[in-house]
């Protein structure tokens, strides 16, 4: 049984380390919620050993991480109360031992790659980093529908990794040394890896970022639509997730996809608009895609002309199926709005 020590401290760390994720965790039901701050603190425990601001000889970091996965699959004791906690999480929720094998084997490889040639190598390190991440989340939400919901959570797990890589472009060259963008991509649009390290933005290196973002944008369309695969008391909050993480998005195209003079990052304020904007169109219709359509900066090619710009507040598209997969049905507009414990 986690206890409530275990779920304090996994709280503290989600909150001090990914703000984002935390404002939607906090929308999850109980039932789910005190299990994800565990999920995200096991997962920062084991990133923070390729990651932290100074990290040991990577001899060191391989030997901590294959220790971790023992503790983490149970069998190993530890001392730590959140790879006791997450232990005790995947047992009771049969998360496969082969998804946390995925994501310690991601970490192993941050330690050795720092550049990718292709996406597909990308890919298959983000099905550690991310994907293996997003089918861990379903299983602790007890998905009914398991098997239809994961490849949609595969997707929208690489869909919030992609973004989080074309936004911190700067901070991960100046504090990593590391270069997530494909070298395909880069050479396709003339752009050089010593353009990135002197931080050099050309139009060039717009049209770079513009091919990961429409990459990104295809994988959000595909996670979204599996979400009503979830359980129904979980799928606001990772609708919500999708929501906010796409917008970095919008502040990535504000600046012209210059993400190597600064690092985008949404206020607070803007959080919490978001959250209430995707709280309202959810009481008017509780269906993902619709909704995601509505709010998002995400285009959908269908659209065409009407696909809106990061702005745009009027009409939505039509469903692509001409009405909510649930039959459009409406709930009340006095639904109560609630973001807290």
């Amino acid at each position: 049984m986690v206890r409530e020590e275990q779920i304090r401290q996994s709280k503290a760390i989600q909150r001090r380390t990914g703000k984002t994720f935390h404002l939607a965790t906090r929308v999850l039901p109980e039932r789910v919620r005190h299990a994800t701050y565990v999920l995200y603190a096991f997962f920062r425990v084991a990133d923070e050993v390729v990651d932290a601001e100074e990290t040991p000889a990577p001899a060191e970091q391989r030997r901590r991480l294959e220790t971790l996965r023992r503790q983490a699959l149970g069998e190993e004791s530890s001392d730590d109360p959140v790879l006791t906690a997450f232990a005790e999480l995947r047992e009771r929720h049969d998360i496969p031992a082969s998804d946390v094998d995925t994501f310690i084997d991601a970490m192993l490889a941050d330690i050795d790659t720092d550049r990718y040639e292709t996406y597909e190598e990308l890919e298959a390190y983000m099905d550690g980093s991310a994907a293996a991440v997003g089918r861990m989340m379903t299983e602790i939400m007890e998905t009914p529908q398991a098997d239809a919901a994961l490849p949609h959570a595969t997707a929208l797990g690489e869909a919030f990794q992609l973004s989080n890589f074309l936004r911190d472009v700067r901070e991960d060259i100046i504090e990593r040394d590391r270069i997530y963008l494909p070298r395909e991509t880069l050479r396709k649009h003339d752009v050089t890896e010593e353009q990135l390290l002197n931080f050099e933005y050309d139009e060039n290196f717009r049209a770079a970022m513009e091919d990961e973002l429409e990459r990104a944008e295809a994988l959000y369309r595909e996670g979204v639509a599996g979400i009503d695969y979830l359980p129904e008391d979980c799928q606001f909050a990772v609708l919500l997730a999708a929501v906010l993480y796409a917008d970095h998005h919008r502040e990535i195209r504000k600046r012209d996809c210059d993400v190597l003079s600064t690092t985008p990052s949404l206020s607070a304020a803007r959080k919490l608009y978001l959250l209430a904007k995707t709280r309202l169109f959810w009481a008017i219709e509780r269906d993902p895609v619709a909704v995601f359509r509505r709010v998002s900066v995400v285009p959908y090619p269908e659209d065409g002309d009407a696909a809106r710009d990061p702005g745009h507040s009027g009409p939505s598209p039509s469903h692509p199926s001409g009405a909510s997969r649930r039959g459009g049905r409406v709930s009340g507009w006095l639904r109560g709005f609630t973001g807290g414990e």
